[in-house]
């Protein structure tokens, strides 16, 4: 059951030459569980999903996925996929998967209620020969010191009783090529025969490979691992923008030059800020639980510090540009064209542009936000009335409709000024307008 000496993904286990049908409940169906619920129900399982929500436990009985995603919707409408709030289907299941968020509070601590609740509620119905897997987000140790006592406190044994296993989630919202059914996984179990079950399981369901790992601790530390990885790379790449925008260097072009280099080099890129649920949240799990172990993640907390900046640098570059030409901030109209974290979704957990809105109206500015994936949330109905009337705009999210934006949309309603929060527009188009256009760190 060990990988192999080099690290590489090792084929999935467990695979029979007819594919079990497991009874399956997936608790939590946000971003996560849903495309996980409604993918396990495409292969042939008895799927019931669980959530608080009745709102979304209401659309995906009707066929709607909660949130924008038209594949997934169509997927609803094919499948036998039902929804409740009732935790006691999970008596009903063989097959348990925690698909809960795992966020941080204000004061960036991780925040387990939301998984505290979620065992909780799956307690009173926790049958004999359960496998309960764990894909929220945790720290190392948490399943061992949190989730199983929750799970133990009827008298059922982790191991003897019931399986807990974890496989951390892998989603990248919005991307064609990499999705639930076939990126690849890692799994650690308690015991040997929790990840017997767990590698059947996903294989059933899955085409992309899964790894074992050694132990439930180890599993908790890859996720952690690739999203820490990532923001301390964005770190260093948004610190060269703050850098090279007053050394007059476009920091992106330098960057496309270093990555021609065919090894030892993996491009990363500077924007507004880090947002979405995994980058911006992940690094604070580590960063407390080393402090839990009296290790203090120093590179970890720089990298954290220097992303939280970016916002405020955005505004700070706006502010700048428009006094280049004679404008204050305070008493401006600003337009802040996207709301989500990313390109072509709807999703705005930890999205820098809301820090850049409340930085904005912290200088005395007017923000009006813009957002055709979040219509609900946004100030402004259309682009124009964004636009219209603002001295200045930036695009903080790289929705393909404002990637497609020329100089003359912006100019024709009086803008001045563009800052390109993620670097999405045409500089070359945007350098000969008659407006300013500021790229982060170009």
């Amino acid at each position: 059951m060990q990988p192999d000496n080099q690290g590489s993904i090792v084929p999935m286990m467990g695979v029979a030459t007819s594919r079990p049908v497991f009874s399956v409940a997936i608790v939590g169906l946000g971003y996560v569980g849903l495309p996980l619920a409604t993918l396990a129900a495409r292969k042939g399982h008895t799927v019931i999903g669980i959530d608080i929500s009745e709102g979304r436990v209401e659309s995906i009985n009707s066929g709607v996925s909660p949130f924008y995603d038209a594949e997934l919707t169509r997927q609803l409408q094919e499948t036998k996929l039902k929804a409740a709030t009732d935790f006691s289907h999970v008596r009903e299941s063989d097959v348990i998967v925690v698909c809960v968020p795992t966020p941080v509070r204000d004061d960036h601590s991780p925040d387990l209620g939301p998984l505290e609740g979620a065992c909780r509620g799956i307690l009173p119905h926790l049958a004999p020969g359960s496998l309960v897997i764990i894909e929220s987000t945790v720290n190392p140790g948490i399943c061992d010191s949190i989730v199983m006592p929750i799970l133990e406190s009827t008298g059922l044994k982790a191991g003897i009783d019931f399986e807990l296993s974890h496989c951390p989630e892998r989603v990248n919202p919005g991307d064609a090529n990499w999705h639930v059914e076939n990126i690849h996984r890692v799994a650690g179990s308690h015991t040997e025969r929790g990840l017997e079950r767990t590698m059947a399981f996903y294989s059933s369901i899955l085409t992309g490979n899964i790894r074992p790992m050694a132990s439930l601790k180890e599993a908790e530390a890859v996720k952690i691992v690739e999203n820490t990885f990532r923001d301390i790379n964005i770190a260093f790449v948004n610190e060269l923008a703050m850098s090279f925008d007053k050394m007059g260097i476009d920091v992106v072009n330098v960057i496309d030059a270093a990555s021609t280099k065919p090894f030892a080099f993996m491009a990363h890129y500077p924007s507004c800020g880090v947002g979405g649920h995994c980058i911006p949240v992940d690094p604070y799990y580590l960063i407390e639980e080393g402090r839990r172990w009296g290790f203090e993640h120093e590179f970890l907390s720089l990298a954290r510090t220097i992303n939280n900046k970016m916002p405020r640098f955005t505004v700070e570059l706006l502010e700048r540009a428009l006094s280049d030409r004679g404008l204050k901030l305070a008493g401006s109209r600003i337009a802040i064209l996207g709301l989500a974290y990313k390109g072509n979704i709807d999703d705005m957990r930890e999205s820098p542009s809301n820090e850049i809105i409340h930085e904005l109206r912290e200088r005395g500015a007017t923000a009006i936000a813009f957002d055709p994936f979040v219509p609900a949330k946004s100030d402004a109905a259309s682009l124009k009335e964004a636009l219209t009337g603002a001295q200045g705009a930036i695009v903080a999210t790289a929705h393909r409709v404002f990637m497609d934006l020329d100089p003359e949309t912006f100019t024709e309603h009086g803008v001045r000024v563009v800052i390109d929060g993620k670097n999405c527009l045409s500089k070359s188009r945007f350098a000969t307008a008659d407006l300013t256009y500021r790229g982060i760190g170009r």
